[in-house]
């Protein structure tokens, strides 16, 4: 077995800089690119942003959306990047954002956790709002494989709010005692946007790791992550996918732009 998902993430943080680039071949970008919007057009966008950012990047984020909606054709880029880039070196999280009970959670988890699975990722994103408990099987699971999850707490989008404020302290309180016991960082982390002008509730014990998305075209930026997460600067994981995809001659070198800014802000 290979060490826990936290320890593996705090280490790639270190030593490439905290940085996560979300892999989104919607079909905006794919026309941006040039490329038709068909099975073959993700399969290059897709390898060609995996070869630019797997060396530099602590994490990538492949949303599994814009890969399913071409079905198995689709399914089956996804299911050769993800070793691909694991095999680069990089940590891969699957944006999937699965929640369900018992054993249909424990099949989710099966499929994206399960080291042999073809779609094996080192972490997934899941939801929590058929309860915390909902989550046991995929825990259980990363636990088990040396992997990881992320469980959604404080998107920022405007209609999540009132939701989200209501539960969110249930959300945190839950990954912090999944993380009670781990030695530095956890492997149950939170997913908390980047855009927001606050979180309202405390991040200082959960123990694990806390995935940012928003830099770059929502509006997020290095700066206000930090101010965000002032306290726990060193468990934050940005992530960036639009601003850096556009234009596939500077992929690398916008990567490299955040990556260098989201160093100098949160270890500043």
């Amino acid at each position: 077995m290979s060490e826990p998902f936290g320890v593996r993430l705090r280490a790639q943080m270190e030593r490439r800089g905290p940085l996560c680039v979300g892999i989104d071949p919607s079909p905006a970008l794919l026309t941006a690119w040039g490329l038709d919007d068909s099975p073959a057009g993700l399969e290059r966008f897709t390898f060609t942003v995996a070869e630019a950012v797997s060396g530099v990047a602590a994490a990538v984020k492949p949303q599994s959306a814009f890969f399913e909606r071409w079905g198995s054709r689709g399914v089956a880029v996804l299911e050769r990047m993800i070793p691909s880039l694991r095999e680069a070196g990089a940590l891969v999280i699957l944006d999937v954002k699965r929640g369900d009970i018992d054993s249909t959670m424990a099949g989710y988890a099966e499929a994206y956790l399960e080291q042999g699975s073809p779609m094996a990722a080192d972490a997934m994103t899941v939801s929590p709002y058929l309860g915390f408990g909902s989550l046991a099987g995929a825990i259980t699971t990363a636990r088990a494989n040396d992997a990881g999850v992320f469980v959604l707490a404080r998107t920022s989008n405007p209609e999540a709010l009132t939701l989200q404020s209501a539960v969110a302290d249930q959300i945190f309180e839950g990954v912090a005692a999944a993380n009670e016991g781990e030695d530095g960082l956890g492997s149950v982390g939170v997913v908390v946007g980047a855009t927001l002008d606050k979180v309202g509730h405390p991040l200082d014990r959960l123990g694990g790791p806390i995935l940012s998305p928003g830099l770059g075209a929502q509006g997020g930026s290095p700066s206000a992550v930090a101010r965000l997460f002032s306290g726990v600067r060193h468990a934050v994981l940005p992530s960036v996918s639009r601003a850096v995809l556009i234009d596939p001659s500077r992929v690398r070198s916008q990567v490299e732009r955040y990556r260098d800014e989201c160093v100098e802000h949160l270890r500043g």
